[in-house]
This record gives structure tokens, C-alpha cells and sequence, in this order.
């Protein structure tokens, strides 16, 4: 799943991919981006099977694929502060270079497996403060719609190689052991690192010396500036709920396949169906929807994305085990990405009310309760699983997320017209000095 990032101005007009690409330092970011995603998904998928292999457990194979989002929820806020307090093209650099030689260790044959969940779970730490960086970094490279346009042209970029990684991680894996899978992933890391370092421009930190508090101070004015939004609340609110339910059933893919009656290549094809989705989703919203319309598309979008879930969970759990039927519960992870398109659209609106004051430490509080929501729903999923059978718990994440967002999305209708008042909110001296 990706995450909500920053803008600048409404666009007037739709800028072009081209106009995009323009931008040196945007090809940087979005290329190092996209490469290291794909290694992720496919170092993902190999500990996945390594583990369910080892142990037959839904509950550790679960824990497996969501101890990359877990740093999020327990430490994103604050290291997200970083982004502002430290040059952002150094903390992309040290963050990717870190990464290269966590997962160098990994891939040394023989490494015991809690020692390999210890050290994923280090090279997810560096990802808040990275992706904080580069997310506030693309606000100051892009202007007017050329940002929205970016933010687009990621979102649907970041599904593609999703898709990539998930379907070559099936195959690999089937032909290749783990340890060559964390490998290729390590070489990702410092092929990124050397590529920002030298394609970044160097510039000073966003917070003075004399602006910094603490990392707590800094990630509670975040905080504070959400809470005291009513838009932004209702921005927040669904996307972390949707997120929740929707991507839970990512959590048991790999037992789902096996009651499916299918093998590893077939999981890769299945945790392929959604980003592929959202990549179809995605280019229909950027490049056919006026920018002035996409707001609009939020409730339909999050209503069809979980309703796909339940129907695939049902048709898993009464169709018979065999091809036919894993192909019924792909095509619906597929449609239920189609409806996981509603993320661009939402960007727009979550950071209308941002302020770049603050980009890294409200996109720190937004991703990181997006991507430890993604944990708690991939963890909760195998523990359910480990009861019931994971078509059934795939069906039940849809449906109660559908009861569970539609509060938010009444939300979000209501406040459309407060993003002004945010605006207003942050501009007044007299807001306090959260709002400066």
C-alpha cells in the first residue's frame, strides 16, 4: 500500500508526465523509489514462504510480512521528525546506505530465523525518516500540478512495482533460496544510495538550530495540528481504517493460496492482483478525471475496495478448492485495487491543509498510523487464522470494514468545505506556536 504525501497549490491546469519528468531532481527520487520498493516486495515474499515453510503457522507467517510496517506505529512519528530537523538529502542517503548493510547480513547463508526477523524489523526502522524525507523533498523540488501530477504518477508507479516484485519474488523464490532474494535486495539499497547521492542538490535543514525542540516536541506539534483539524481528521480517519480491513487479508495470502489448493508462484500472482489494480485505478483518476472531480470519487472508490474483499473472502470460503476459484478471489483482489485508487484523490485533500512547515511531521503521524495499521490487520488476520480457515477471515475483514469506515466517510463529506479554515488556521500568528 502508498502513502499520502504532500502538495502545493491547487492546479489550475493538468500538467503532463513529461512536465514531471523535467524536474532533474524528481527522476532521483522517484527512480530509487521504485527500485528499492520492488527488492522489498521480493525479500518480503521469500521470508514469508521461509517461515510458513519452517513452521506451518498462519499466526508467525503473518508477523513475518507485517514487521515492515510495525516501526511505523512505534516509533514513525518521531523519527519521521527527523526530515525536518536534518538536511532531508542526507537522511535519504544514510537511510538507503543502512539499509544495503542490514540486509547484507541477512542474506549471509545460515543465519537463524528469529535473527532474521530482528534484523528486517532494523531495516524497516530506517523507512519513516526516509520516507518523510523524500515525500517533503518532493514538495520543494515540484510546483503548482506538476505535484500532484508526481504524487499520481508514484502512487501508480509504487503499484507496478508491487506487481513486479510480488510476481518475479513467486517465481525466484521457487528457483532460488531466501538468502539470494535478501541479496538482490541489499544491492537495491545501495544502488538508491549512490544514486541520490549524486543526483540530490544539497540543502540546509528545514528547522534552524535555534527552531528545535526535542523529537518528542516536534512529532507533538504534528499531532496537535491534526487533532485540531476537523478536515484532516476525517482524512486520517479513512485512511487508517481502510487501510486496516482492507489490506488485511495480505496477512494470510500465503495459507490462503495452499486451501486454495495452489503453490508459491500462485502467491505471488494473488499479492499481485490489488497493486495491479490500484495501478489501472490510479492512471483512469490522473490522466481521464478533471482534478477539479476526483474528490468526489473517495466514498465510491473505499466503498467498492472493501466490498471486493468480503466477495473475495466468500467465494473462497464456499467455492471448491482448484483453479476456477482462485482465479475468482484474484480477479475481486483486482477490483478491490481498482476501488484502492481512492488514495490519490485523498492526497489532494489531506494536504491542502498541510502547511511545509510541517510536511514531514504531519506526513510522519499519517503514514505512520497507515503503515501500523497495515500490521495490526496483517497480525490480527493470522491470528484469526489460526481458528478459522483464511477465506473466512479475508470475508470478515471486508465486511467489517465497510461498517467501520462508514462514520468516516459521512466525515469527510461534512467537511469538505473546512479547508480554508484550516488554511486561515495555520496562516493566524495567534494559533499558537504549533502553527508557525
Amino acid at each position: 500500500m502508498s502513502a499520502p504525501q504532500e502538495a502545493a497549490s491547487a492546479p489550475q491546469r493538468s500538467a503532463t508526465f513529461r512536465e514531471v519528468f523535467a524536474v532533474r531532481e524528481f527522476r532521483p527520487l522517484f527512480g530509487t523509489f521504485l527500485l528499492s520498493t520492488a527488492g522489498d516486495e521480493l525479500a518480503r515474499v521469500a521470508l514469508t514462504v521461509l517461515v510458513y515453510q519452517r513452521t506451518s503457522s498462519p499466526l508467525l507467517t503473518a508477523l513475518t510480512f507485517a514487521i515492515g510496517f510495525l516501526p511505523w506505529l512505534l516509533g514513525g512519528p518521531v523519527l519521521s521528525a527527523l526530515a525536518d530537523r536534518l538536511p532531508r538529502h542526507r537522511v535519504l542517503i544514510a537511510a538507503d546506505t543502512t539499509r544495503a548493510v542490514l540486509l547484507g547480513a541477512m542474506a549471509i547463508p545460515g543465519v537463524p530465523l528469529p535473527a532474521l526477523l530482528v534484523l528486517m524489523f532494523l531495516v524497516a526502522l530506517c523507512t519513516p525518516p526516509f520516507e518523510s524525507a523524500r515525500s517533503a523533498l518532493m514538495a520543494d523540488v515540484l510546483e503548482g500540478d506538476r505535484y500532484a501530477v508526481a504524487i499520481s504518477l508514484t502512487n501508480i508507479s509504487l503499484q507496478l512495482a508491487q506487481v513486479m516484485g510480488f510476481l518475479l519474488a513467486g517465481a525466484l523464490v521457487t528457483a532460488l533460496d531466501p538468502s539470494a532474494a535478501l541479496l538482490v535486495d541489499g544491492a537495491t539499497f545501495a544502488i538508491t544510495a549512490l544514486w541520490l547521492t549524486r543526483g540530490l542538490q544539497r540543502r540546509p535543514a528545514p528547522l534552524a538550530e535555534g527552531e528545535r525542540r526535542s523529537l518528542l516536541q516536534d512529532t507533538g506539534e504534528g499531532l496537535r495540528f491534526i487533532g485540531r483539524t476537523p478536515r484532516l481528521l476525517a482524512i486520517v480517519s479513512i485512511l487508517w481504517i481502510a487501510t486496516l480491513f482492507g489490506y488485511a487479508s495480505e496477512g494470510v495470502a500465503a495459507p490462503l493460496v495452499y486451501e486454495l489448493g495452489e503453490g508459491t508462484t500462485a502467491l505471488g500472482v494473488l499479492l499481485a492482483a490489488n497493486p495491479l489494480g490500484v495501478t489501472i485505478g490510479g492512471l483512469v483518476i490522473a490522466r481521464l478525471v478533471a482534478p477539479g472531480r476526483r474528490e468526489r470519487l473517495v466514498v465510491p472508490l473505499v466503498v467498492l475496495s472493501l466490498a471486493a474483499v468480503l466477495a473475495a473472502g466468500l467465494v473462497g470460503q464456499y467455492g471448491a478448492p482448484g483453479l476456477g476459484t482462485f482465479a475468482a478471489v484474484v480477479a475481486l483482489l483486482f477490483v478491490s485495487g481498482l476501488g484502492a485508487s481512492w488514495l490519490i484523490p485523498l492526497n489532494v485533500s489531506f494536504v491542502q491543509a498541510v502547511p511545509s512547515a510541517f510536511r514531514g511531521r504531519a506526513f510522519g503521524v499519517a503514514v505512520s498510523g497507515l503503515y501500523g495499521v497495515q500490521g495490526i490487520g496483517m497480525l490480527a488476520a493470522g491470528l484469526l487464522a489460526e481458528g478459522f480457515a483464511p477465506a473466512e477471515v479475508v470475508a470478515v475483514a471486508g465486511g467489517l470494514g465497510l461498517v467501520a469506515v462508514a462514520p468516516c466517510l459521512v466525515g469527510y463529506r461534512r467537511t469538505q468545505g473546512h479547508r480554508l479554515q484550516g488554511h486561515m488556521a495555520v496562516d493566524d500568528p495567534a494559533a499558537g506556536p504549533s502553527t508557525s
